[in-house]
C-alpha cells in the first residue's frame, strides 16, 4: 500500500479489525453514524461490546504508544479531546508494521498505554506490556 494518509490508515485499521474479530468468532456491526464514540459493535455468546479502533505505528523504541485522546484540526487550530472511557468497552489497535490487531479495556489504564512489539534492549520484562499478550478480546 502507498504512503498512508491518516484517514486511509484509519480505514485500513477498521477493516483489519473487522476481519480479525470475525475470525475470532464475533458478529461485527457498524454504527449508522460516524459520530458514535466507537467504530464497531461486536457480539458473541449473547454479549455485545463497543470497540474503538485506532491505527498506530511502532516507534523507534519498538513500542506502540496509545494516548487516550483525539485531535482534529479546524480553521481555528488543533483541538484535543480526551476519550470518555465509559463509552468504549474495548480498544483495538491495528499496527501496520505487524499487520495485527491488539485489544484491551481502556478503563484499566490511565491517560496512556504502551504496547511493546520488540524486546527491550535491556531484556526488561517486569512492568512491560508485550503486544502479543493483547491479541485476544478481553
Amino acid at each position: 500500500m502507498q504512503n498512508h494518509h491518516t484517514k486511509t490508515l484509519g480505514d485500513l485499521g477498521v477493516l483489519k479489525a473487522q476481519v480479525d474479530l470475525y475470525v475470532k468468532g464475533y458478529f461485527v456491526s457498524i454504527p449508522l453514524t460516524e459520530h458514535a464514540p466507537f467504530d464497531l459493535i461486536i457480539t458473541k455468546d449473547g454479549k455485545s461490546k463497543t470497540v474503538q479502533v485506532k491505527s498506530r505505528n511502532v516507534n523507534k523504541k519498538g513500542s506502540i504508544e496509545i494516548l487516550f485522546r483525539q485531535s482534529h484540526s479546524t480553521s481555528r487550530g488543533v483541538h484535543t479531546k480526551h476519550w470518555n472511557k465509559n463509552e468504549i468497552d474495548i480498544v483495538c489497535i491495528f499496527c501496520p508494521q505487524t499487520d495485527l490487531c491488539y485489544y484491551f479495556d481502556p478503563k484499566k489504564f490511565q491517560r496512556s498505554f504502551s504496547l511493546r512489539v520488540e524486546v527491550p534492549k535491556n531484556n526488561q520484562k517486569q512492568g512491560i506490556h508485550f503486544a502479543n499478550d493483547f491479541r485476544e478480546v478481553p
